[in-house]
C-alpha cells in the first residue's frame, strides 16, 4: 500500500465529525435554544405579579441584609460545586473549580426552570462528568452519591429544627434515625472503597434472576463484574467523605442562612427553630415535580412557617418573596447566562471520545 494512502483517505472524509454532524442537525440546537427561550418567557409572564411584589419589597427592605442573603445564596452553590469536586476527586476525575462552578449554576437553571427540570439537570451533569473524563459508573454514582448527602443534611437539618423546637418527648426515635443515616453513609463509603463487598450478592441475584427467564446461572455476570471494575476507581475515604458531607450540610445551613437574611431584610425577627423547620418543609415540598422552581407549592408552605415562627403575615409574604427572588430568580438567571455562554456549544463533544477516558488533557483536566 503506498504511504500516500492515508493523506488521501484524510482528504475525502469530512474535516471533523463535529462539523458533518453540525451541517445535518444544525437545526436541532436552534430548535432548543427556541423551546428554553418560549418556556422562559412564559414562566416570566406566569409569576411577573409575584416579580412586581418581590421588587417592591425589595426597594423597601433593608439592603445590607438583602445583600448578606445573595452572598449566602452564592456560598450555596459554591458547596454544591465542592461537593462534586469531593466525589470526583476521589474516583480520580480532577477538574477545576470554575468548571465545577460553572456546571452547577447551568444545572440549577435548567432544574428550576424547565419542565422536567430534575431530569434535565442530571442528564446535563452526567455528560459533563463523561467529557471531564468520568466513566460512566462513576458518573452516575457520584449523582446518586451527592443526592444521598443532599437528603440527609436536609433531613438532618429539619430533625435538628424539630429537636430546637422541643420535640423531645420520645427521643429514641431521634436516636434511631440519626443511627440510620450515619449506617448510610457508611455503608455507601464502604460500597464505594470495596465494591467486592457486593459481588457475591450481585452474583446471586443474576443466577437466580437467570433461572427464572430459564438462562445459563452466568449471564450477564461478565457485564456485573465490568460495572464494579469502573467503581474500584473509586477511592472514597473517610476524610472525603466526611468532607463531602460537611460541604452538603454547608449547603443547608447556607440557604436557611439566606431565608433568615431575607426575613431581617423585610423587618422580621423569626425563630431559629421556626425557620429551620419552614425551611426544611418548603425545600422537601419543593422536590415535588408539579412546578418549575416548586413555583406556588413552596410559598403555600413557606409563609405560614414564618408566621408560626414569629413573623406577621406581612413580614412573612415580603421575606418569602425576597428570598425566592435572590434564591430562584437570581440564581436560575446567572446559571442561564452561564449556560449560553459556556455549555451551549459542546453539543458536538463526544464524551466517549478517546481510548482512556481519565487521560490528562481532557476538558476539566487540572
Amino acid at each position: 500500500m503506498s504511504h500516500d494512502a492515508p493523506a488521501n483517505d484524510a482528504k475525502r472524509r469530512p474535516a471533523s465529525p463535529e462539523g458533518s454532524t453540525r451541517g445535518k442537525y444544525w437545526w436541532v440546537r436552534w430548535t432548543v435554544i427556541a423551546v428554553a427561550v418560549v418556556v422562559l418567557s412564559v414562566e416570566v409572564v406566569l409569576v411577573w405579579d409575584q416579580l412586581a411584589k418581590a421588587w417592591k419589597s425589595l426597594i423597601s427592605a433593608n439592603w445590607w441584609w438583602v445583600l448578606a442573603a445573595v452572598v449566602a445564596s452564592l456560598a450555596s452553590m459554591h458547596s454544591f460545586a465542592q461537593i462534586q469536586r469531593t466525589l470526583l476527586r476521589s474516583a480520580g476525575v480532577h477538574l477545576q473549580q470554575w468548571r465545577s462552578e460553572a456546571a452547577y449554576y447551568a444545572g440549577n437553571a435548567l432544574s428550576t426552570t424547565m419542565p422536567g427540570g430534575p431530569v434535565l439537570s442530571a442528564t446535563f451533569l452526567y455528560r459533563q462528568q463523561r467529557i471531564w473524563g468520568a466513566t460512566p459508573v462513576v458518573a452516575s454514582w457520584q449523582l446518586v452519591m451527592s443526592g444521598v448527602l443532599q437528603g440527609v443534611g436536609l433531613a438532618l437539618l429539619g430533625l435538628g429544627g424539630a429537636f430546637l423546637l422541643g420535640a423531645t418527648k420520645n427521643p429514641l426515635s431521634l436516636i434511631f434515625t440519626l443511627g440510620g443515616f450515619a449506617a448510610l453513609l457508611v455503608l455507601a463509603q464502604a460500597v464505594a472503597s470495596r465494591p467486592e463487598l457486593i459481588d457475591g450478592i450481585g452474583a446471586r441475584l443474576l443466577s437466580r434472576f437467570n433461572s427464572l427467564r430459564g438462562r445459563p446461572a452466568d449471564t450477564g455476570l461478565a457485564k456485573w463484574r465490568e460495572l464494579l471494575a469502573q467503581l474500584e476507581s473509586v477511592q472514597l475515604g473517610r476524610r472525603d467523605l466526611g468532607m463531602a458531607f460537611g460541604w452538603s450540610l454547608f449547603n443547608w445551613i447556607a440557604d436557611v442562612a439566606c431565608l433568615a437574611f431575607a426575613c431581617y431584610a423585610a423587618g422580621g425577627h423569626p425563630s431559629l427553630a421556626g425557620l429551620t423547620v419552614a425551611y426544611a418543609a418548603a425545600r422537601a415540598v419543593g422536590t415535588i415535580p408539579l412546578m418549575p422552581g416548586g413555583l406556588l407549592v413552596v410559598e403555600a408552605v413557606l409563609v405560614p412557617g414564618l408566621v408560626s415562627s414569629g413573623m406577621t403575615l406581612a413580614g412573612a409574604i415580603s421575606a418569602m418573596l425576597i428570598y425566592r427572588l435572590v434564591s430562584w430568580i437570581f440564581l436560575a438567571a446567572i446559571g442561564w447566562v452561564v449556560f449560553f455562554f459556556m455549555f451551549r456549544t459542546e453539543s458536538g463533544i463526544d464524551p466517549d471520545a478517546g481510548a482512556d477516558p481519565l487521560a490528562p488533557g481532557r476538558p476539566g483536566w487540572t
